[in-house]
């Protein structure tokens, strides 16, 4: 089964590839603290190694002045894998924000695009039942956003996941063709999940939904969003958070009044990742939710995404 392989992968890893394992052992000492509001929580994590995604240039000039770090030819030779749904590897990711924290690359240097790959995506959550299958879109958060790539972690770790189920937030609004669409209020983002357990008719939905996203923003090379997906119970579980920008304007701020936080699929799942003690120390309820306002779609703008599916 692919989950032996992956242990049997970190096992290996930990113990032959020394920034891993260095990385790996520094988790049990990095620093966490929780903000509440209204019936659930976010919390913030500090945690100096993510410092190259959070900074990571991701203008076309400095993608194309640099190697591609993903490409076989690139990595680092500790770095070894899994082969997986044909044409990916799974890698362990050595600069971790989870306990098991993988990134998962196309083995073919392409774009990072979901359209043409949400069912492997799909796949990709049913063969790893243990965890969180992540995308970040090409100008929200992926720091390689000219490879298609994946990450995953740990079920259980981002807020969400208990959220989703707990039924305060999320409403559904839409149910056929063996697909349920909620829509989140109340949760500062916005969210729409999906959840079923047809693959073809998720991936129906999804495009729709992509469409009608292309129609707000129109001229992007592919439409703003982070997506979370996991299997549970024989079904999909699919969160997808359409944005508006991908930093803050406190990210581009001086002095005092900088944050660095450049928010992706797992902050916008309720975990915070800050690379500086002092932004960790000093964010507030108040910074979170301008945060958030800044970097999600408006809640007036869902009803155009949701139209005919």
């Amino acid at each position: 089964m692919i989950a032996d392989k992956v242990k049997l992968l970190f096992d290996s890893q930990l113990r032959d590839w020394e920034l891993a394992a260095r990385n790996y052992n520094q988790l049990g000492k990095i620093l966490t603290r929780s903000v509440s509001f209204e019936g659930f929580s976010v919390i913030i994590q500090f945690n100096p190694e993510r410092i190259r995604s959070s900074s990571a240039k991701v203008d076309a000039r400095s993608i194309g002045e640099r190697v591609c770090f993903l490409c076989k030819q690139n990595r680092p030779k500790e770095q070894t894998g899994v082969s997986i749904a044909g044409d990916m590897t799974i890698l362990v990711n050595p600069y971790p924000i989870f306990r098991r924290h993988l990134t998962i690359i196309s083995e073919h240097h392409e774009d990072q695009r979901i359209r043409e790959n949400f069912y492997k995506m799909l796949e990709l959550a049913r063969l790893l039942p243990g965890y969180v299958i992540f995308y970040n879109g090409p100008q929200c958060g992926a720091s390689a956003p000219d490879h298609l790539h994946f990450q995953a972690g740990n079920r259980g770790f981002m807020p969400v996941e208990a959220d989703f189920y707990s039924e305060s937030f999320a409403q559904k609004v839409i149910s056929a063709n063996s697909t349920r669409i909620w829509k989140w209020n109340g949760y500062l983002r916005t969210i729409i999940s999906f959840e079923g357990d047809d693959p073809d008719s998720l991936t129906s939905s999804l495009e729709k939904f992509l469409d009608n996203f292309s129609n707000l923003q129109p001229g992007l090379p592919e439409s703003m969003l982070n997506i979370l997906t996991y299997f549970n119970d024989g079904g999909w579980v699919i969160h997808v958070f359409p944005r508006k920008v991908h930093r803050p304007v406190q990210y581009f701020a001086e002095g005092e009044k900088q944050i660095l936080l450049s928010p992706a699929a797992v902050d916008l799942g309720g975990v915070l990742i800050t690379p500086r003690e002092e932004d960790f120390r000093k964010i507030t309820a108040s910074d979170i939710k301008d945060i958030f306002r800044q970097a999600c779609l408006d809640e007036n703008e869902v009803p155009a995404l949701l139209k005919g599916l």
